[in-house]
């Protein structure tokens, strides 16, 4: 078996040693031979083209500009455009040409400027959250001087380049650069990139709460401006080369995926309450990382999508699906969620690990008024696996609870630095493999040690009011923020007692059976807008889409072989997530394990 999550070469390793990112997870490599899928878990899933449609290097990418002569190479926020400016000015050297390069970073308003313009969508210093910015990338320039350069006759190349490279209205083709956003984050911190239009290195969490709601906001809105415009695609993540792609073969995989089968890169994360699993169990990560608290399994916001054409491998952001295939993926709501992919798929590791913070999310107006964001942080947890007897999930208030009383002990825990008998306030709910509880915003709940939960939620991720974190610091050793005000606007006090039995542990069905299989309901919240079936089947089970696209998991079994209608196959492994887009029509699930297998399927309610 050509294991690629194993692989690596010399030229690999020597990127990840370099100190142009900070993490533990490796650079993935440019390119990768064929992977077994459905053997083992997969770190670096691909959506395969035909050979020769993806080109690897600087000096081809350099062959197809001189040809042009004149080209516009815009890209996002966070590409290394310094690197990306060098490395083609080196090729053009070799090939004896002239090059006229205009950057478009000598054309940002003073920092001092934007910084003012930015400061009201970043809330207070200290605070987490900011809102959904309004501006538009443009509002960032010095638009009229931008505008006023233009190509040099006398020379061999003109090139504009940036982000917002396109601002500048050259009628010349365009290359997008795109970076995946958790290599943005890695460059973030180890300083190598800052936010646009800054000239200061901020503590990561300024960085990211800048990133996350304007940087990351002004440069998908320029993104899908740019779609129709767009005549190479290019993959900025390696220091030292770079893949790209024409516009017709990036289209062709977009139009493919949107009507078979999608599956993300995932990405990993450690964190302060992380454990053990997903080290143990998906194979080709550093272990030398301390844990892995998170696995960003489907949190479109900052997964992307890998093409692979021979050995080439080019990684671009979800968000190109969505603005080119949005109807195809989501269907018969895509009116409703437009360009926002709705339902999430990811890890909390807890797995000889820590409890997560006690802690709830804002109800849908809180997070719209407050953050800008359109979609609120619904969840549930599905127990994936668990040590027996060991697992707990915390799950609404006990019976008693007071709440006045119970503020005023997180206050002075939290200012005291005291221990909490949280139990006290909190029931604790013993956790089995395959148990749902439903999260609906407004509960208070934690996972506890020793699950590994599949975290089934609407897409917003960071929305998280901590009230108790058990005392603990970050793996930097800092406090976590508490954040008691805003939980306590957002609690929902009469989930308690025996009502939490009733209405926020689901009670599985069978709604479907046939010869060798099952469809089971595992039924969410009134509240929620996704709800949860699962395929119990030891052989072969079809489906349709309804018109509404079906987020699946294989929680138990070896491994399931996917055909949807238009023919397209696909193997799966334990634990990966796969979309199967609204367009798919209908598709078959495959056992290829000995034992019964069961496949999660997550969608929109009517």
């Amino acid at each position: 078996m050509n294991n690629t999550n194993t692989a690596s070469s010399s030229n690999n390793q020597a990127r990840q040693a370099a100190p142009l990112r900070k993490t533990t997870q490796y650079l993935m490599p440019d390119t990768l031979p064929d992977f077994n899928d459905g053997e083992v878990y997969n770190i670096y899933p691909v959506t395969k083209l035909p050979d020769g449609n993806i080109f690897n290097g600087y000096e081809s990418l350099a062959h197809y500009i001189a040809q042009q002569k004149t080209v516009v190479i815009d890209g996002f926020g966070g590409v290394w455009w310094h690197l990306v400016k060098d490395n083609l000015q080196a090729e053009f050297d070799k090939m004896g040409l002239t090059a006229n390069i205009i950057e478009t970073s000598k054309f940002l308003k003073p920092s001092a400027e934007i910084d003012k313009l930015v400061e009201p969508f970043l809330g207070t210093p200290t605070s987490v959250w900011g809102t959904r910015c309004t501006l538009q990338l443009e509002d960032l320039y010095k638009l009229d001087e931008l505008k006023a350069k233009h190509p040099v006759k006398a020379l061999d190349i003109n090139i504009v380049v940036g982000t917002g490279a396109a601002l500048a209205g050259w009628d010349a083709p365009v290359i997008y650069i795109d970076v995946p956003k958790n290599e943005i984050q890695f460059r973030m911190r180890a300083a190598t990139v800052t936010n646009l239009g800054s000239q200061q290195i901020q503590e990561p969490a300024q960085m990211y709460k800048r990133f996350y709601f304007v940087d990351w906001v002004l440069c998908n809105a320029h993104k899908k401006a740019l779609l129709n415009k767009i005549d190479v695609i290019a993959d900025g993540q390696w220091p030292d080369t770079i893949t790209w792609m024409y516009r017709d073969s990036f289209l062709a995989g977009l139009n493919k995926m949107s009507q078979s089968v999608i599956r993300v890169r995932p990405w990993f994360e450690p964190g302060a309450w992380g454990g053990q699993w997903i080290k143990e169990h998906i194979p080709g990560l550093n272990k030398q990382a301390v844990n892995y608290a998170w696995s960003f399994e489907l949190i479109v916001p900052e997964n992307g999508l890998i093409f692979k054409s021979g050995d080439n491998v080019l990684e671009v952001s979800f968000d190109f699906v969505m603005f080119n295939n949005n109807r195809e993926v989501l269907g018969k709501h895509a009116e409703r969620f437009e360009d926002e992919f709705p339902i999430r798929f990811d890890f909390l590791d807890t797995y000889d690990g820590g409890n997560l913070s006690i802690q709830c999310h804002p109800h849908l107006k809180y997070i719209h008024d407050n953050f800008g964001e359109t979609i609120t942080q619904d969840e549930t947890y599905y127990i994936l696996d668990c040590k027996p007897n060991e697992a707990t999930v915390y799950l609404g208030f006990q019976e008693n609870i007071n709440p006045a009383e119970f503020k005023e002990a997180l206050i002075g825990s939290q200012q005291n630095n005291v221990e909490l008998q949280i139990t006290d306030y909190v029931q604790a709910h013993a956790a089995k493999k395959h148990d749902l509880f439903l999260i609906p915003s407004g509960t208070i709940h934690s996972a506890g040690a020793n699950n590994l939960v599949l975290e089934i939620s609407a897409t917003p991720y960071i929305f998280t009011f901590k009230m108790y974190d058990w005392l603990r610091l970050d793996l930097d050793g800092n406090p976590r923020p508490i954040n008691i005000d805003h939980a306590f606007n957002n609690l929902v006090f009469d989930r308690k007692g025996d009502k939490v039995q009733q209405e926020l542990i689901s009670k599985p069905s069978v709604i479907e059976q046939g010869e060798g299989y099952e469809l089971i309901h595992l039924p969410t919240h009134a509240g929620h807008f996704y709800d949860v079936h699962r395929f119990d089947f030891y052989k072969q089970v079809s489906a349709t889409t309804d018109g509404t696209c079906h987020v699946m998991m294989l929680v138990e079994g070896d491994a399931v072989l996917l055909e949807t209608a238009d023919g397209t196959k696909h193997k799966f492994a334990y634990a990966e997530t796969f979309v199967i887009p609204a367009a798919a029509q209908s598709y078959t699930l495959t056992n290829l394990g000995a034992n019964k297998a069961r496949v999660v399927k997550a969608f929109l309610k009517d």
